[in-house]
């Protein structure tokens, strides 16, 4: 299989010392159930997706952690979106926009790891932009699996994806391998939810002028929604996400 990373000698630890958005989630096979968990800056979020014979019997969402005052709403219709669904028809693109994009993604990589005999975990970190260059990168387990260079917003490398835009992947990620395309997917996603690091707090702060691309930024919960919650700088202050996160969970922390 052709590898798609950009790895340079660029150590791991020299990439996350610098400062920038950090992202752990976590999967783990439970009997009859799996739980994903998600911890990044402003998100301490989790799905635990019961199943049965092929389908699922219940989904148990926690928002431990979240931006918006109505990001707790968007429970309910997580649980109406994917109960008594089999688990092949746990889509990314089912009724997304309706949903917390974040529990919706838990609740599909559940769904996708329900027959794993072992936890999967993936740590992201998208360095903050200096003179227009992000870098991106994914591990898989422990092990640097995806690095990505994004340039004045354009990917210049690796050469596969070179020219493009985050936003411009999809079909690119569809036509990779599975395992390949899952981790791809979620780098692409954590390299654009990193770019509210460098928009003003204020500006963020207005649901009204954010695209209604989920469950708060519906046009009758943006008009009303307000900003909550702790934000951590996990690349400043030494500590690692998803750490306490599992221990609350009742899961023994990654090392």
């Amino acid at each position: 299989m052709a590898r798609l990373e950009s790895l340079d000698d660029q150590t791991d630890a020299t990439l996350v010392a610098v400062p920038g958005y950090r992202r752990h989630i976590r999967i783990v096979p439970q009997p009859g159930a799996v739980l994903a968990l998600l911890e990044d800056d402003i998100h301490a979020m989790a799905v635990r997706l019961r199943h049965h014979l092929g389908r699922v019997s219940a989904v148990d969402p926690l928002l431990d952690r979240m931006p918006w005052t109505t990001c707790p709403g968007a429970a309910a219709v997580l649980v109406d979106t994917f109960t008594g669904l089999p688990l092949a028809e746990v889509s990314p693109r089912l009724a997304r926009r309706a949903n917390c994009t974040h529990l919706h993604d838990l609740a599909v990589l559940a769904a996708a790891h329900a027959d794993d005999a072992a936890e999967t975990r993936y740590d992201i970190a998208v360095s903050d932009p200096v003179d227009g260059r992000r870098e991106l990168t994914l591990w898989r387990n422990g092990e640097p699996m995806l690095r990505w260079i994004e340039q004045d917003g354009l990917l210049s490398a690796p050469a596969e994806l070179a020219g493009r835009a985050l936003p411009m992947l999809r079909d690119l990620i569809a036509a990779m391998p599975t395992d390949r395309a899952e981790a791809a997917r979620l780098l692409q996603w954590a390299g654009l939810v990193a770019h509210g690091r460098t928009i003003p707090f204020a500006e963020q702060s207005d649901a009204a002028r954010i695209s209604p691309n989920c469950y708060t930024f519906q046009p009758k919960r943006a008009a009303v929604t307000r900003r909550v919650g702790q934000v951590f700088d996990f690349s400043m202050t030494g500590r690692t996400p998803g750490q306490d996160f599992s221990r609350r969970l009742g899961l023994v922390p990654t090392e």
